[in-house]
């Protein structure tokens, strides 16, 4: 989980050394490995590194071929002997085992701007061409790699690191008013190419830039779409396989935690993942789980516990019941880029990661099986009359039948009768204390109207997953776990998260295999114990933050100084009290208030500072 950060003067201007290096030294928290910056004239990059792989031992950024061109890189590629043999057949390759930043550079070489088309992993990388004069910048499929950018008249500035752009001089800290109004209404950022900051873009998962003096072009070049259904009589065997891929080329270091839960997505990794290790010898591997003992009914302990038990790998349990809303026990818990990541339960969250981060520099998550392997069988069946697909239909009826010795849920009927009634226009509103000309400056009206307007299903088969693909929230989920938010050495992999297992996913017959996460459930069948397989999904029990209201004083989070910025986003005189309010949604939106004024008071000037003493010292 590498620092990297880059300028660019397309005016010909030469590069500030020291203002690079001080760019570079704010990304140390990155990468305490080793720390460099490289400049060819006009343009300069610096990468602070963190080795995080066995193939990272020899490496060095950033690097270059030639001279010609240059790399820096947060990267780990997955499927690397595979990329290997495409770039050995192309005569690409000049070295046998090259590291993740070489391949990087050798897909460029061989392939230029569709190098993408061959990687897979997860990434954030920018690639300076001498010779063209043109930089070009990729982020992973997903995004579980940030990238952050701003161009300037003639500069152009780069990191995975929001903060280390904001110390740019030329990047201004004027706030996006269009994303706080969207944190405030939503809890998060509906443009996924913005940020809160005006001058400061984000490069979404999937999508490639390239800039040049004359231009600026920005490509989506991968999205997830449904397969033609796959025939195969070993899916099973297809999808452990993968499955098993996906974990190792994530592992490749012999010290890996686990993010545990009582469920079955994560214990199952935790199995795949033990087994892997055994082939390293001295090799290690810890569970750690956040657990509620009192303050509400909760079963993680003792599900997690079963599991930890019937691996055989040490697990420590964190109780969360002690903490009170936005506590932390780090200065740097509640000081986040961007207010998206300020949780009312960082302390509970930033626990957790320090705890992982004592077991090793890589973590496991099971983020996010529910997404993809479970797909609601109304909305695949709706999806089946949508497409007149009358005889998959039945087949699948008759399979789901038999599969699960139970009848498809009663929703399904109602569902089919919604689909042919008249949809009344829904409602268009938004919190009342949102100030009333802020929001009509950024028509919040009209996108809360688009917002609370049901996105129509899709017309492939496993429509939910396709649905889930488009959510807003994987940014600030992944950039929440990123060193830029937990400001600790520790990099965290999601096995599910991975283009060849969801592409197979996508390719199986919705029945059975997709219906309740069947696939899965198969696939762990002889890893897990038996009450973990057949434990139903559970969500947390209840709204911890309901409990926490009502037993504790939450006074500091409606009597507290008021920052005057917050003023021009929220009308203090029509906020209601936390304990006022009356459904779970109203309490999150409120409780983004106090967020929000935290963030102007804590967060936003910590850079503004550095920067002023940059400039001072240019």
């Amino acid at each position: 989980m590498s620092g990297i950060v880059g300028i660019v003067n397309f005016d010909g201007a030469p590069i500030d050394r020291d203002l690079l290096t001080r760019l570079t030294e704010s990304m140390t928290f990155r990468g305490p490995d080793s720390q460099l910056i490289v400049i060819d004239r006009h343009a300069g990059f610096g990468h602070t590194m963190l080795r995080t792989t066995h193939e990272a031992a020899t490496e060095t950024q950033p690097i270059t071929l030639d001279g010609k061109l240059w790399l820096t890189a947060d990267a780990r590629l997955d499927g690397r002997d595979e990329l290997i043999e495409k770039l050995t057949a192309s005569h690409s390759l000049s070295r046998s085992k090259p590291n993740d930043a070489e391949l990087i550079l050798f897909a460029y070489n061989a392939w230029q701007e569709n190098c993408v088309d061959h990687l897979i992993g997860d990434f954030a990388f920018a690639i300076w061409n001498a010779t063209t004069q043109t930089i070009f910048c990729a982020r992973d499929h997903f995004g579980v790699k940030p990238f952050y950018y701003c161009r300037s008249g003639n500069t152009f500035v780069f990191s995975n690191t929001l903060n280390t752009v904001r110390l740019h001089p030329s990047v201004s800290d004027a706030l996006n008013e269009t994303a706080i109004a969207d944190y405030l209404a939503f809890g998060l950022n509906q443009d996924l190419s913005s940020t809160t900051f005006r001058d400061i873009h984000r490069l979404p998962g999937g999508h490639t830039l390239s800039i040049s003096k004359e231009s600026t072009i920005k490509r989506r070049y991968w999205t997830l779409t449904a397969l033609e259904t796959s025939k195969n009589a070993d899916c099973v065997e297809q999808f452990q396989h993968l499955l098993t891929t996906a974990t190792r080329d994530r592992l490749r270091t012999n010290r890996v935690a686990v993010s545990m839960s009582g469920g079955l997505d994560s214990p199952g990794l935790a199995a795949i993942a033990r087994d892997l290790l055994r082939e390293a010898p001295g090799s290690t591997i810890h569970l750690c789980t956040n657990v509620y003992d009192s303050l509400f009914p909760d079963e993680e302990r003792r599900y997690s516990t079963l599991a930890a038990n019937a691996l055989g790998i040490p697990i420590t349990h964190l109780p969360c019941d002690h903490y009170s809303l936005f506590e932390s026990n780090s200065a740097a818990d509640l000081k986040q880029p961007e207010p998206f990541v300020i949780s009312p339960f960082a302390g509970q969250f930033y626990g957790l990661v320090r705890e992982l981060a004592q077991h090793g520099r890589v973590a496991l998550t099971g983020y996010d099986g529910d997404a993809f392997m479970t797909e609601h069988p109304s909305r695949y069946f709706h999806a089946c009359v949508r497409r007149s697909k009358f005889v998959e239909l039945a087949g699948s009826l008759a399979a789901y039948v038999w599969t699960f010795r139970s009848l498809p849920p009663v929703g399904f009927r109602s569902g089919l009768k919604r689909m042919f009634r008249r949809k009344d226009a829904c409602e268009t509103g938004y919190p009342d204390w949102i100030d009333e000309e802020f929001a009509a400056r950024v028509d919040l009206r009209e996108r809360c109207r688009q917002w609370n307007t049901e996105s129509p299903a899709t017309d492939q088969n496993h429509p939910s997953a396709l649905h889930a693909f488009e959510s807003k929230v994987w940014a600030p989920l992944f950039e929440g776990y990123d060193p830029g938010s937990t400001r600790l050495p520790l990099e965290l992999r999601h096995p599910f998260i991975d283009v060849r297992l969801l592409r197979f996913v996508l390719s199986l017959p919705v029945v059975p295999w997709c219906i309740n996460k069947h696939i899965l459930h198969r696939a762990l069948k002889d890893r897990l114990p038996r009450a973990i397989l057949k434990r139903p999904k559970t969500p947390l029990a209840s709204d911890p933050a309901l409990h926490l209201v009502k037993r504790a004083s939450v006074r500091c989070l409606d009597r507290f100084d008021v920052n005057p910025q917050l003023t021009h986003f929220v009308n203090l005189n029509r906020r209601r009290a936390i304990v006022d309010e009356q459904t779970s949604d109203g309490r999150r939106a409120n409780l983004r208030v106090f967020a929000l004024n935290h963030w102007l008071t804590h967060s936003l000037p910590i850079n503004r500072a550095v920067r002023d003493l940059l400039a001072q010292t240019a």
